[in-house]
Formats: C-alpha cells, sequence, structure tokens
C-alpha cells in the first residue's frame, strides 16, 4: 500500500441534516441489547459531554468489518501505525482505555503498550496515519465520541476535526487508520465492546540489556532509521529511532513453533520499505521442526507464513555468515535462500512460494556441513548474483544471466571459508574469510578484494595470525570506505578494522576508541566477541554498529578515525534482551534473582532498570542452580560453570557471594542445587554426579545415600530436615536432612518437581507430557490433574484476595490450548494469561515463578527472550 495516497473505495457520501439534540444511551456490544449499569456508553449527541467507566477497557470494533482496532504484534514502539485486525480473545494490543482529557475530549490508551492514539506529525490534512504515540497532551492525541445511531459512535479528533476511519474503507486484516473528512461511512463507526473479567496481562522484561549472540544487523537501503537485527535463539528486532530501543517482532512465536525463534536471515526490500523477511528456524537435528519463510508487508508487526521443505540452522555454527535471504533490488517480487543443506532456492512472488534453482551446482552442506554463507547481487541492471559457499576448495559462484546458469569466479582464493561478501559502489566485491564457519574453533582468516572489470584478486587483509575475520561493511555514501572485524583473536581481543582507501591501508579502533557500557555495565568495556555483524548506517556514514556474543556496540562519531581521533561507543541494545534463563528465585521481601547462560545472573532490585553487576564472586559463565532457605530467606546458594569456583553462598539476598571453601569432588560444577527450610544444610548435585551435602556452607561435603547420578534434589518449603528427588519416574524422600534418600513413589514420569512455599509435604510435578501432578503426603501419593495436558513449569506465588491457597502458574497445554495459565484455586480451575501476541516460545518455557509479595505477578524464562514478567492488567 502506498501510505500517501488516499483510497476511497466504499465511501459514499449521505446526506447531512440538522440533528435534534437528545440524549442517547448506547448498549456497549457485550452480546445483549441494552445492558444496563456501568456497561452502559452515555452520550449526548453533538455535545462534548461523554462518560464512560475510567476504569474500564473496550475493544473498538469497526461497522463495516468487524474488526479491532489493534497495534499488530503488541508493537511498543512510537509511530506504530494503528490498523484493524482480527479480535483475538485476551488481546491486550486490542484494548483501549478512554480517560477524559477536558472538555468531552478523550484519550485512548493502549492496555498493552499505555501509549496513546495520535495523528502523526499532529497532521491537519486528511489521510495522516493515525499511530500509537507516547502520550504528550497533544490535541491531535485527544478525540470526541458521538453518537451516529445503531449502538455506534464516531471518534472526531480535537486537532484536525476529522474522525477516525479504516482506510479506503477495507475490511481486510491489517488496513491501516487513518484521519478523513466525516461521511458518514461504516468504515468511520466504532462500536465499543466493554472486555470483561479481569482482563489480560501486560508483559515486560527485567532490564538486562543485550545477553545474547545477535548474528545479523540489517539496515534498508530506502529508509532513514530503519534498521533489523537477527538473533541465533530470541528472534528478530525492528530499531525504534524515536524512543531509542530495540522492538521484538516474534514474541507471537510459540508452541510447537518454538524452533522459528532462531532466524538464520533477514531481508529487508530496497524497494518498498515496509516488507521484511525473516528465514527462520534453530536447528538442523531430525528433532527439530522444518523451517519457515515469516513474511511481513509492515515492517514485522504481523506476518504470513511459508513452510519450507528443509530445516535451518540459526543456532548452529556459522549462524553469523550472511546475508543468505537477500531481494532482488532490480525486482523486488523475487527473493534468492542460500541454504544449509538444500542448495539454493529461489522464490518470484514476494516469498510466498519457493522453488530450489537446478541450474546451482552445489546442493548440500560442501565440505564444511553448513552449505551456502551468503547471497549478495551484482550492479544494478547487471543480473549479476554472486553466492558464497562454505568450501575450501570453491567458494564463490556466480551469475550473469540472473540465476540461469552459474560458474565458479576464477581465480578465487581456497583454504578456507567465506563468512560475508559485500559489493562496493565502485564495483570492488569484498570478502571475509575465516577457515571454520565459526563463531568458535577459528584459527586462520583472511580479507580479499575482488575487481570483476579485471577479474583481479587481491589479499587486503589489515592483520594475520591465528584468528579469521567476519564482520564486513562497505559506506554506501563512500565506496573506498571498508570495515571488518575479527573472529576468535582471543588474544589480546577481537578488532575492529577500518580502511578509506579500498583497502590499501588499514585503521585498528580498538586502541582508541572511548567505550561507555552504562546501558549494560556488564559487559564492560572490552571490545567484545564473536563480532560476526558489522553494517554501515546508509544515510550515515558515522553511525555502525556491530554485534557480539552479549548484544551490540555502536558509534555516531566512527569517520573521526579517518583524521586519527577516537571513536566513542555505547551499547545501543535496549529492547533487546536475549539471554537464557536457567533459573529464577523470587524470596519473600527480596528482590527477584536470575540464574542465568553465558552471563552468570542477576539481583533485579529493580526490575526496570538494568542491574550494575551480575552476580560475582565468584562470576559464573552460566548459572545452572540457585535456591533460598524459605524460612531465611536472605540465605542462598549458587552453582554454576566458568568461574574460579562453581559455588557460592549469600547471606544478604543476593547483594554479597561467598564461595563455597570446598568441591566434593574434582572439576566439581555445573548441575543443581537445594537449600533446606532453614538455611542449615545445602545439597549439590554436580554435572554428572551423585548429590552431596554440607552443613558447613560448602567447607565440607559428604555423599548422599540412595540417589542416582544427577538426580535433582528439591527442599520441602517448610519442613527443614526434609529432601526430595524426582529421578526416573520415581519419586524420593529424605527425611533426615537429606543424608539418606527412600523411594517413595514409582511410575510417575520424568518431569520438573517443586515444593510449595511453608507448606509441608506439598509437592507438584509438572511432567511434560504427562501432565501435572500433585501431592500433598509428600510423594507417597500423586494425583493428576484433569485437563492438564501438557506441563512444561510450574510455579506459585502468593494467594489471591481471600483464597486460602497459593496461586499456581503454569506453562502448559490445557484443554488444547497452549499457554501460560494461573490458578487460585489450588489447581481446580485456570485461566489464560497470556495471549497469542505475547508466547515467548510457548511449551519450551520451562522457568516459571510467581511472586510471594505482589499477587498475580509472575515470571518466566522466555525461551531466548531474557527474564520475561507479566503483571495483571
Amino acid at each position: 500500500m502506498n501510505e500517501t495516497d488516499p483510497t476511497t473505495n466504499g465511501r459514499g457520501r449521505r446526506p447531512r441534516g440538522r440533528h435534534r439534540r437528545r440524549w442517547t444511551t448506547l448498549g456497549l456490544a457485550l452480546g445483549v441489547p441494552g445492558v444496563l449499569g456501568p456497561y452502559l456508553l452515555f452520550v449526548q449527541a453533538d455535545s462534548n459531554a461523554a462518560s464512560v467507566d475510567p476504569d474500564a477497557y473496550y475493544t473498538l470494533v469497526s461497522v463495516r468489518s468487524d474488526k479491532a482496532l489493534d497495534v499488530p504484534g503488541a508493537d511498543a514502539a512510537d509511530g506504530a501505525w494503528a490498523r484493524q485486525m482480527n479480535r483475538v480473545a485476551g488481546a491486550a494490543s486490542q484494548q483501549w482505555r478512554l480517560r477524559l482529557a477536558g472538555d468531552g475530549y478523550y484519550e485512548l490508551e493502549n492496555r498493552s503498550t499505555h501509549k496513546v492514539l495520535g495523528v502523526r506529525g499532529g497532521s491537519s490534512q486528511p489521510v495522516a496515519a493515525v499511530e500509537q504515540q507516547t502520550d504528550r497532551a497533544a490535541a491531535a492525541q485527544q478525540w470526541r465520541m458521538q453518537d451516529v445511531g445503531g449502538g455506534a459512535v464516531k471518534f472526531v479528533s480535537r486537532g484536525s476535526g476529522m474522525v477516525l476511519d479504516v482506510c479506503g474503507g477495507g475490511k481486510e486484516e491489517g488496513v491501516p487508520l487513518i484521519q478523513y473528512g466525516d461521511i458518514g461511512s461504516t468504515n468511520q463507526q466504532w462500536k465499543l465492546v466493554k472486555v470483561s473479567g479481569t482482563g489480560g496481562y501486560t508483559w515486560h522484561n527485567a532490564q538486562i540489556v543485550g545477553g545474547g549472540f545477535v548474528t545479523g544487523l540489517v539496515f534498508n537501503p530506502a529508509r532513514k532509521d530503519l534498521l533489523y537485527a537477527r538473533t541465533d535463539i530470541g528472534g528478530a528486532y525492528r530499531w525504534d529511532a524515536a524512543a531509542g530501543r530495540w522492538t521484538s517482532l516474534t514474541d507471537w512465536i510459540g508452541g510447537a513453533d518454538w524452533n522459528l525463534l532462531g532466524v538464520e536471515s533477514l531481508a529487508t526490500d530496497p524497494v518498498d520499505p515496509n516488507r521484511l523477511y525473516l528465514a527462520s528456524g534453530t536447528y538442523t537435528n531430525d528433532w527439530a521442526g522444518n523451517a519457515a519463510i515469516l513474511r511481513s508487508t509492515d515492517q514485522g508487526r504481523t506476518f504470513q507464513r511459508t513452510d519450507l521443505p528443509f530445516k535451518l540452522g540459526g543456532n548452529e555454527d556459522g549462524r553469523s555468515m550472511g546475508e543468505r535471504l537477500v531481494v532482488d533490488p532490480s525486482d523486488h517480487r523475487t527473493l534468492y535462500l542460500g541454504t544449509r543443506k538444500n542448495g539454493l532456492w529461489r522464490s518470484t512472488d514476494y516469498g510466498a512460494t519457493w522453488s530450489q534453482v537446478g541450474s546451482f551446482p552445489v546442493k548440500d552442506g560442501a565440505s564444511s556441513g553448513v552449505g551456502l554463507s551468503f547471497v549478495t547481487f551484482g550492479p544494478s541492471g547487471s543480473r549479476t548474483i554472486y553466492v558464497g559457499v562454505a568450501d575450501k576448495s570453491t567458494s564463490l559462484y556466480r551469475s550473469t544471466d540472473g540465476g540461469a546458469t552459474w560458474q565458479a569466479v576464477p581465480g578465487q582464493p581456497t583454504g578456507q571459508l567465506p563468512q560475508h561478501g559485500v559489493l562496493s559502489g565502485d564495483g570492488s566485491f569484498y570478502l571475509t574469510y575465516t577457515n571454520a564457519p565459526g563463531p568458535n574453533g577459528v584459527t586462520a582468516g583472511s580479507v580479499w578484494k575482488y575487481t570483476p572489470s579485471t577479474g583481479d584478486w587481491k589479499n587486503v587483509s589489515p592483520s594475520s595470525g591465528n584468528y579469521g575475520f567476519a564482520g564486513l561493511a562497505v559506506d554506501p555514501q563512500h565506496p573506498a570506505t571498508v570495515m571488518v572485524t575479527t573472529l576468535d583473536r582471543w588474544w589480546p581481543s577481537d578488532e575492529l578494522y577500518r580502511s578509506s582507501d579500498g583497502g590499501a591501508t588499514w585503521k585498528a579502533l580498538g586502541a582508541t576508541s572511548v567505550r561507555d557500557d552504562s546501558a549494560a555495565p556488564y559487559v564492560g568495556t572490552g571490545i567484545g566477541h564473536w563480532m560476526g555483524a558489522l553494517a554501515i548506517d546508509p544515510f550515515d556514514p558515522g553511525h555502525v554498529l556491530y554485534g557480539t556474543g552479549s548484544g551490540m556496540w555502536g558509534s555516531t562519531d566512527v569517520t573521526a578515525a579517518d583524521s586519527g581521533r577516537p571513536t566513542h561507543w555505547t551499547v545501543p541494545a535496549r529492547g533487546i534482551e536475549e539471554t537464557a534463563t536457567l533459573g529464577l528465585i523470587k524470596p519473600p521481601g527480596l528482590p527477584l534473582i536470575s540464574a542465568l547462560g553465558d552471563v552468570s545472573g542477576f539481583r533485579h532490585d529493580d526490575l526496570t532498570k538494568v542491574p550494575a553487576k551480575a552476580l560475582s564472586g565468584p562470576l559464573f559463565t552460566n548459572t545452572t542452580g540457585i535456591d533460598f532457605a524459605q524460612g531465611k530467606p536472605e540465605f542462598m546458594v549458587r552453582v554454576g560453570l566458568g568461574g574460579a569456583q562453581h559455588g557460592a553462598w549469600s547471606t544478604d539476598g543476593g547483594a554479597g557471594w561467598t564461595p563455597f571453601a570446598a568441591a566434593p569432588v574434582n572439576d566439581a560444577g555445573g548441575g543443581s542445587t537445594a537449600v533446606s527450610a532453614d538455611g542449615g544444610t545445602v545439597v549439590w548435585t554436580p554435572a554428572g554426579q551423585a548429590p552431596f551435602l554440607s552443613t558447613t556452607r560448602g567447607a565440607s561435603w559428604a555423599a548422599v545415600s540412595g540417589l542416582p547420578k544427577d538426580a535433582t534434589v528439591v527442599a520441602d518449603r517448610s519442613a527443614a530436615n526434609t529432601f526430595y528427588a524426582l529421578s526416573g519416574g520415581a519419586l524420593y524422600a529424605s527425611t533426615d536432612g537429606g543424608r539418606h534418600f527412600t523411594t517413595r513413589a514409582t511410575g510417575l514420569g520424568d518431569g520438573q518437581l517443586k515444593a510449595v512455599p511453608g507448606v509441608a509435604g506439598d509437592l507438584w510435578i509438572a511432567g511434560g507430557g504427562n501432565g501435572l501432578r500433585h501431592s500433598t503426603d509428600g510423594g507417597a501419593t500423586f494425583r493428576r490433574l484433569d485437563g492438564v495436558e501438557q506441563a512444561g513449569a510450574v510455579g506459585f506465588g502468593k494467594a489471591a484476595p481471600g483464597a486460602g491457597y497459593q496461586a499456581i502458574y503454569l506453562s502448559g497445554r490445557i484443554k488444547g490450548v497452549i499457554g501460560l495459565f494461573r490458578s487460585t484455586d489450588g489447581g481446580s480451575t485456570w485461566v489464560r494469561i497470556n495471549d497469542d501476541q505475547h508466547q515467548f516460545g510457548g511449551s519450551v518455557i520451562n522457568v516459571i515463578s510467581g511472586d510471594p509479595d505482589v499477587y498475580g505477578r509472575v515470571y518466566l524464562g522466555g525461551y531466548g527472550r531474557g527474564v520475561v514478567y507479566g503483571d495483571p492488567s
């Protein structure tokens, strides 16, 4: 759709007569007409007086299409264009609160984002977009409701006098909202459906910023500030320049589709910037689902899906190669996809259907096993296409007839694998190489420059050593300016190089760069690692970003290096939350503590602020287990891998830590831990070992008897001497402080065992496909709950007002519906608390915990989406 051209379909003008002044009572569309009481909307026709329930939320439904006013994808960005979408039960992005702004005008506040509906730019022109905006109390953000009869209203902009309109009168999903002159058409009329019940949830991330591998950064060459990032397990993001943060585009992925959260490649259309494509698929293993192309016509706010007959590996070796998915700039209906094991594929209908390019000579994984590494188009109008192949014999192919035939490019280097290939505006073609796919295991590499007009190849590597080169970018405004990054240069560190003379000379930027890590202090001021993605802003040569294994760095003055001055760098990763959550604890009266992969974990004193540091003393790479004493919550223990020691305890709620003075066996690390309710006993099951216990806070250890290796032990949250374990389908228990365990029940299957805080012997098992089981006698007997068909994780939080049992939170499937659920009556009934736009990986969520101090608050480990928390709206 052209964003500036109005359409007039369905705009029949009707005569407007003089209205007799009257009071009208509108029965809201609640399924019955004329419902009285608080469900009534009172409007004085042609007046500025109106009243609605100020505490309620409403779905605004178009009279013409029966679709809902929505911010698609629950996009939190300023400027997100409001659209009509199919109605989704419980979708917070389709719910609006009408806040009185004075003089009979209202602000329409979105339940999901708490931003308001406004006219773009405060315009008074017809067809101006109606979008989501931060509340500025502006006239263009205020609307008057007027009765139009039949239980419907129209919304009149205070700033322009025009009405809220579905563009063109379309009935299709995704049609945008605009302001337009009042012509009395039904696409300008709305019914208000009051949201019943307690409402849905709003979802946020506990702020960490970054925390995972950013594998690709792609600017749109035609629209300023349109930038995307892809990650290996956490989906894709779009940059919101106005808000200075990233917006997740893939939180709607859940259920059996979790494998799509690894984005192998990403393409933004250079002709129609609203079009976006994701090549999604995390693993190529037999147990992983096939890949899919996710295609969007609104910059990722909504997607359509095309399933592919093969797998992709967004979290496998070579994942920062690329881009493998590209749009033909000469015919943007055409896309190419280089795959890992299935050769080259092409679509000629905007990604809707795909077929293999039979003439391309490589149809397998090549010598490296990771297949094709990038696709790049030649100069405009040339019909030239380059394809990189991760093969040490023949790694670059070219077609000069639009993909009909292919030849190996003569004279190319051998013995290494191409990571990226970028065409410069002067016709030069640059490539970075490694001797292994990466991001680990690289011990050699190079940078080459190919001149197609002469056929010459030149090694222009800025340095050499036991490392490779990966990230590659060419300045679109200055074709001789090239930047590259090293990969796996572990000593002294990786490096970022810049050349302004086509690779003849290079400057290393690391030593002279000034780095501000305040946006993510745990990252530190080092240059980073796994620097496989690099991009130069096509509209601003000074603006550069590169991805790392824990997020990204960005500069707005990189051109200063050309005159010998320092460059300045920040961590522009706000909104990207990609940590892998391995555990969460929320002791009563204390902050949330997270156990994370790669970055240790954090004490979250304020969920809305980035912690000052990671859990340290010692600092783990992966914190694999964490627990606290229910009766003395300030005492807690964590275990992990990657630090100088592999276990530690705290007596101040996680603010400070003391390492275990001893280890139970040599090289003990990882695994799980449990702390008795009184804090007197610590049980640690190191990875690959049977459990051990300590009554001296890790100064000495004794072997536990009666349990197999890798048994996860759980402390009773009331009885200090009682511990439990679930292993091999059997429930074991100890009543002597964890020293001896005996079998209490069998045939339970595997799963996640949890004990209810404050209630002795109260146990729950989230048993995956075996559903949810409950015991009130310390595991002697279990009852399987009806209706719970799959249970991935279970947790507990503060009881609902008047309830006699703690709130239970579940990730699973109940009566055919996959989601996040809450029960306030001990599991007799359940309410789904998330919606289809907030799934965070769905059935693979295996970490969930309620808040003991705040009823309704729930914490979870979203799959590759960091620490997520939800509150009742």
